[in-house]
């Protein structure tokens, strides 16, 4: 990590330690950019899902981004800053077997697009990377995984030259949503 990063260890589910650790780091730093990154999915029959899987989901991959960009937009708007939500292609289509997971990157979507069109004339950018199969532990918790081929999945590093690539824009250019696909669509099953 360079020296304008600092890695900072907390529980996105405490919500007032989230919001006062946010508050602390906003104090001390002139915040530029706020990546929501963080995700979870449970994959398989809606019916199978506990109301605990359901929750965990909808807390981390919808309320967390949008806890976090409440607390920091004045101080993004302030500084012409970037708000990068990473979603999931399964915003835009059905989802058997992740309902629930679809729906709420299908609602962090939206909320992006929303915020953005809200925020725009204050300088602000709002972007909406959708990725498609990539080769991490996403899929730990369910009964498939990516391709064998390396053109079956995305890369971390592909999505980190996504943000790095919106990142180099000029100002007063502000590309909004990119979805990222690996060249051949297949997975399988896990064993």
């Amino acid at each position: 990590m360079g020296e304008h990063f600092h890695k900072i260890v907390c529980d996105v589910l405490n919500t007032n330690k989230l919001c006062s650790t946010v508050k602390q780091i906003s104090r001390e730093c002139g915040i530029e950019l706020l990546v929501n990154n963080a995700g979870v999915g449970y994959y398989g029959l809606h019916e199978e899902l506990s109301p605990s899987k359901i929750q965990q989901m909808v807390r981390t991959n919808l309320e967390v981004p949008m806890i976090l960009t409440q607390q920091l937009l004045r101080t993004l708007k302030k500084n012409s800053g970037t708000i990068i939500n990473i979603s999931s292609v399964t915003a835009e289509k059905s989802n058997p077997h992740g309902c629930a997971y679809g729906a709420t990157k299908a609602g962090l979507s939206s909320f992006c697009s929303s915020l953005f069109d809200e925020a725009r004339k204050y300088g602000l950018k709002v972007v909406t990377i959708q990725p498609d199969m990539a080769k991490t532990n996403l899929y730990r918790n369910a009964d498939f995984c990516e391709g064998e081929e390396e053109e079956s999945y995305l890369l971390p590093q592909d999505v980190a030259e996504a943000v790095e690539y919106i990142l180099s824009q000029r100002n007063g250019i502000v590309i909004s949503e990119v979805t990222l696909k690996p060249q051949l669509h297949r997975i399988r099953k896990k064993k």
